[in-house]
């Protein structure tokens, strides 16, 4: 150990020698809301923060003894006959610090004299680990005498799949970042869906961390994640949790939790204009179209040559085939050569940021000049030309992400598409929920948009949308858009036949404001049958066809979504705003 201490009260205190306790904050298995463990948590007796004292120790090269001496405190204060497992925080530090670190942990763990079988170590994140062989080795011995593993704060830190590899730990715990608000975050929830089912090909069972609201603590019990932590399980204290609050205990009669949505948007951030940038020479503005000639000749790649200023400023391009052309005419080398390379070029190129999204550049494809799908682009950075993109690749692109979007979000709606309604049916049934599934359809909505044409036939899908959102509990019934004027309700509020009862009659008359005043007064459409022939037809409404499936059935999702069809076709049959299909 170095000399270096710290000053306390006026007197040197090494951090080795510091003054704490140990608190213990409880871990819950949702499965019957019983503590099954608690961790152990240092409290510095200065008030100063567990990571300050784990820092000044560090400096001290004292980590090890630090850390060894917290184990000994907290085994010594634990009751093992009613605490469950006990969970106490090492860096591979305390691990690997000599040769003889893995005997002195098994050693302070024994002085508790309790069976090695009781305690679970943590390998916390504050430390990079070099050689996850070499850390797995000497965790061996550890195992050896009964000791199992955890990582922690998985998600955050140095934690990472390397780790999770070579250790095999008995548990992983995941950092509070991806559990606070994760009932809100569809980002959150997909890397923890991916996190169980990595747990389930490693065999190792997930504790989330952070655990404060009750919305989140819905979605990890869906997830089917097994144990949780977190103050609104118990907050850590000096004596042991043997009970959890009475709001946790009734998530158990639950209802499965709506999942936040996933629009998939976040491709389309992420996806940004430096990734379609491809280097390319550009030529002075001063240069002559002899210049440019050569600079072709050169490249025989490019499509097009961006002319940029003395400051590196874009000022236009020079498409390759165009000016091949105005080159090849009679004499056009001797008359031309020596002019400024300008006089062939377009003066008012597509211009996008580095930083610029794709979600953004698709704009460009809606635009009246249509010269970027043979010029291409230019990219900038700070307004200093960078390189240039293709309109091959951008249309390639946004059309790859729109249609993947597509699948999850319906683009005019944005409400969940058909994998998110299929798998939302899947969870309800796996769980054993019981629910009604609603399948809502428009009346007549072919004549209308064929008379009022599609800016307001979409405006009246939206309207269907928004009125369907508007009396759906957020928390227990999905609304689901299939496409065109097709929507879907899962629902699991115990209101549901006054809900869209609510529904069907808002829609009606607020759709009275999308015709003219002449079709209200007469009250019918005039248009084209399906055979041609001209015919009158019913103002637009929507109608509702629903099924219930009981707890505990085990249809499968395209047989739910039949059987609601049907209801639906069944209530236009007899001209029935709601039916209740009889299964």
């Amino acid at each position: 150990m170095s000399a270096v201490a710290i000053a306390t009260d006026d007197v040197v205190v090494s951090a080795a020698m510091a003054g704490f306790s140990m608190v213990y904050q409880p871990i819950v298995r949702l499965q019957d809301h019983r503590v099954i463990a608690h961790e152990a948590l240092m409290r510095p007796d200065d008030g100063s923060s567990p990571l300050q004292l784990l820092d000044r120790a560090r400096a001290e090269d004292a980590l090890g003894e630090l850390e060894t001496r917290a184990v000994r405190s907290a085994a010594a204060g634990y009751d093992f006959a009613g605490g469950g497992l006990l969970l106490l925080n090492l860096s591979a530090h305390a691990i690997l610090g000599g040769s003889t670190r893995p005997q002195q942990v098994l050693e302070a763990l024994q002085a508790g004299g309790r069976d090695l079988r009781n305690y679970v170590v943590e390998i916390t994140e504050r430390d990079i680990v070099e050689d996850c062989q070499q850390l797995a080795h000497a965790i061996g011995y550890l195992r050896a005498a009964g000791v199992r593993i955890a990582l922690d704060d998985f998600g955050n830190g140095h934690s990472n799949f390397e780790l999770w590899h070579e250790l095999s730990p008995e548990f992983v715990k995941i950092d509070r970042f991806l559990v606070h608000g994760l009932a809100d975050s569809a980002g959150r929830l997909n890397i923890l869906k991916a996190l169980v089912q990595v747990a389930d090909g490693f065999g190792t069972e997930l504790i989330a961390e952070g655990v404060e609201r009750i919305e989140d603590l819905r979605v990890l019990r869906d997830l089917g994640i097994p144990l949780v932590q977190g103050y609104l399980l118990g907050r850590p204290s000096a004596a042991i949790s043997r009970t959890v609050s009475d709001a946790v205990r009734a998530t158990a009669d639950d209802k499965i939790q709506v999942w936040p949505r996933d629009d998939r948007p976040s491709a389309f951030r992420r996806v940004l204009a430096e990734h379609m940038l491809i280097e390319a020479p550009s030529i002075r503005d001063s240069a002559t179209n002899h210049d440019a000639e050569v600079l072709f000749r050169q490249n025989p790649q490019l499509t097009a040559i961006p002319v940029v200023d003395r400051d590196d400023l874009p000022v236009g391009l020079i498409n390759r085939r165009a000016f091949n052309e105005q080159m090849a005419m009679p004499f056009a080398r001797e008359l031309l050569g020596r002019k400024s390379c300008t006089t062939h070029m377009n003066a008012s190129p597509v211009l996008c940021d580095v930083r610029r999204s794709v979600d953004e550049m698709s704009q460009i494809l809606l635009g009246e000049d249509q010269r970027y799908l043979y010029d291409g682009f230019i990219i900038t950075d700070d307004g200093r030309y960078r390189g240039v993109g293709t309109g091959e690749a951008l249309v390639r692109r946004v059309t790859e992400l729109r249609i993947d979007a597509a699948r999850y979000a319906n683009p005019l709606t944005q409400l969940p598409g058909n994998i998110p309604i299929t798998e939302h049916v899947r969870r309800l049934v796996e769980t054993g929920q019981g629910f009604v599934a609603c399948y809502c359809d428009l009346n007549h909505f072919k004549p209308y948009n064929d008379q009022y044409g599609y800016f307001l036939g979409d405006r009246m899908i939206q309207l269907v949308a928004s009125t369907l959102l508007r009396h759906a509990d957020p928390r227990w019934d999905f609304v689901g858009h299939v496409g065109g004027d097709d929507f879907v309700m899962l629902m699991q509020s115990d209101d549901w036949a006054l809900r869209c009862g609510r529904v069907v009659g808002e829609f009606n008359a607020v759709a009275l404001a999308l015709f003219d005043p002449e079709d209200r007064a007469r009250g019918v459409l005039e248009g084209e049958d399906r055979s041609g022939r001209y015919a009158t037809f019913p103002l637009t409404t929507l109608t509702i066809g629903i099924v219930q499936v009981a707890a505990g059935e085990r249809s499968g999702a395209e047989d739910i979504a039949s059987s609601a069809a049907r209801a639906k076709r069944e209530a236009k049959r007899r001209g029935l705003s709601v039916h209740l299909l009889e299964r």
